[in-house]
């Protein structure tokens, strides 16, 4: 069971810190800090923290990745992230989960899961905000922030409290059902501060009309491709859904996609299908064009392949040039979707305050001495497979080295 540190209303309505969502981000921050003896007030306006915590990878949590790097995000500023995740890598992370016993297993490419519940990670992560005295307010809604000559002044929907650092934590604006809101990006934009407009990354992609009727045929058939698109290449799974095309290799492509960018798709990335075609011929003449296929894609997709392409013939009666046609489907399929689905299902958000705003030692703003700005919120977005966490731990870390 969840437990909370005690938090009571009408005691130390002044404090050094006040961090502001309670996500990974801010829960690291508010543990760093409540370490190096600052008091430290955590606020949410949800009715439990670390919701994204709980629901990610499935209720296991993707919690970091062995391979982070600064490859690895999507920034207009490259580099901004380099610090920071130099400072606190994965093997920081893993020794606070080996800490608290929590068995984990890597599960491909790094990505490591609790073998358990995600609920651990939250667990292990309130225990430590109460072991560094940290105080958390959940159900509280920020209505007004200020600038004082000691630092802010926050009106909340119960009280008044004044900081000396003021914390932005609140993440992006995907997933709203989780209580993702833009309340960060008013903050930055009530001191003046640029931001890079947000938009939904790592999410499925839509479509409309003819292409629409052929992927939704095709809902749940799902095999492992290699997807490029604007100079980037993953090879990972792919699944087929009722509105469009989903799986790992295509919310990784997402991230990089404009509108009406188009994307190459290789449904089968380790068979040379013309060459596997024409070796068929040879040996099995007498066998239908959708059984030589279903042998390096799904059935399903192999008939639907044919059939779009008006294919039913023997191998011995098909031509090099017809068999070529059908290779190229699968070994070169070249589609535009008309979008996204948007905040709703996306994983994180791309954008968000401008790094040149910050420093990228500290998260404090250049322009607003106590403001500082961590996690998702900021623009730095990190590629599937736990390395938003990472960016998480990493920033909220830096953030908390600093904090008056």
């Amino acid at each position: 069971m969840i437990t909370l540190p005690h938090f009571t209303a009408t005691k130390h309505t002044i404090y050094d810190v006040i961090i502001i969502g309670a996500g990974a981000a801010g829960l690291m921050c508010a543990i760093e800090a409540g370490k190096r003896g600052r008091s430290v007030l955590l606020l949410d306006h949800a009715a439990k923290p670390a919701e994204k915590i709980r629901i990610s990878g499935g209720g296991r949590c993707n919690f970091t990745n062995l391979y982070t790097s600064p490859d690895n995000f999507l920034s207009q500023n490259p580099r901004f992230c380099v610090s920071a995740l130099k400072r606190y890598t994965p093997h920081d992370f893993i020794a606070l989960v080996e800490k608290y016993y929590i068995p984990y297993h890597e599960k491909t490419l790094g990505q490591l899961f609790c073998n358990g519940s995600s609920s651990q990670i939250i667990e292990m992560l309130l225990k430590e905000c109460a072991a560094a005295q940290v105080k958390i307010a959940l159900n509280t809604k920020v209505v007004n922030i200020s600038k004082t000559d000691r630092g802010f002044m926050l009106n909340t929907d119960t009280r008044t409290i004044f900081c000396t650092s003021l914390v932005i934590a609140t993440g992006g604006k995907s997933i709203p059902k989780m209580g993702a809101t833009g309340f960060g990006y008013e903050i930055a934009k009530q001191f003046d501060l640029k931001i890079i407009t947000p938009h939904p990354a790592l999410v499925p992609l839509i479509f409309e009309g003819g292409m629409l009727t052929y992927v939704k045929s095709l809902a749940g058939v799902s095999l492992k491709v290699t997807v490029t698109g604007n100079k980037k290449q993953f090879t990972e799974g792919l699944l087929f859904t009722h509105r469009g095309l989903s799986g790992p290799a295509i919310l990784q492509i997402s991230s990089y996609l404009g509108e009406g960018d188009g994307i190459t798709i290789n449904l089968a990335p380790h068979v040379d299908v013309f060459a596997f075609l024409k070796q068929e011929k040879l040996l099995y003449p007498k066998h239908e064009i959708t059984t030589a296929l279903s042998q390096v894609v799904p059935k399903r997709l192999a008939e639907h392949i044919c059939l779009s392409h008006q294919e039913t013939r023997k191998l011995a009666e098909m031509p090099h040039p017809s068999l070529k046609i059908l290779a190229e489907a699968i070994n070169n399929w070249r589609i535009i979707s008309c979008g996204t689905e948007g905040f709703r299902t996306a994983e994180v958000t791309l954008g968000g305050v401008d790094t040149d705003e910050l420093s990228s030692k500290t998260f404090e703003c250049k322009s607003v001495p106590g403001l500082y700005f961590i996690g998702e919120v900021v623009d730095v977005t990190g590629q599937l497979g736990g390395f938003n966490f990472q960016w998480a731990w990493a920033s909220g870390h830096a953030a908390a080295q600093y904090l008056q």
